[in-house]
């Protein structure tokens, strides 16, 4: 026992200098997680100045980083590039942190279709209907409808939305014409034009 934790202790000892980096990069992280958490309630602005700090610092002790320094440079390229859509969140209430919750939302739409047709990939049909089908799947979560509440629908909006997605799906077939055969379907467009 007593060799086992002279053994620990002479491991430490050695590699001491290199916990220093990954102690101060930990600190950073945690320091980048309080800011965006705002447990406080800052408004947008003063998170963001305090991350933009954070970042600054970061920036500035680089070299303290040592052999981690590549990993830090990859983490401010990603804020930077994340930059113009990092503070939303705390400017609209209730607009969540993360996407997370919005890709798990769409993910079930697709498995969901995936499941109907059998098929492996969402179907096309989804690019035209989706905004129907998802509204759809998110108001049934909610709360269930009879035909009572169906009955109650305005049938001139329902009119103007079933003729929305019939020209989006005209402009999907006229799509898929032109990729078939572009030179049919552009002498075709001449003839209608002439």
């Amino acid at each position: 026992m007593i060799k086992l934790k002279q053994i620990i202790s002479n491991g430490i000892e050695q590699t001491a200098s290199l916990f220093t980096p990954i102690a101060l990069t930990y600190q950073w992280i945690h320091q980048a997680a309080d800011i965006l958490n705002n447990e406080v309630g800052h408004s947008a602005e003063k998170v963001k100045r305090h991350y933009q700090n954070l970042l600054a610092q970061m920036s500035g002790s680089q070299l303290e980083a040592n052999y981690l320094s590549d990993g830090l440079t990859h983490f401010l390229k990603i804020t930077r590039s994340y930059w113009s859509g990092l503070f939303h969140c705390y400017e609209v209430k209730d607009l969540p942190r993360t996407n997370n919750d919005l890709e798990q939302t769409f993910g079930v739409l697709r498995h969901h279709q995936r499941r109907c047709t059998g098929r492996k990939v969402a179907p096309s049909n989804l690019v035209i209907r989706g905004s129907v089908q998802l509204a759809s799947a998110l108001a049934t979560k909610i709360q269930t409808f009879t035909a009572e509440d169906l009955a109650k629908v305005e049938v001139a909006s329902w009119l103007e939305l079933r003729s929305n997605l019939r020209k989006k799906q005209m402009k999907r077939i006229e799509q898929l014409r032109f990729r078939r055969n572009p030179q049919d379907y552009l002498f075709s467009l001449e003839n209608l034009l002439l």
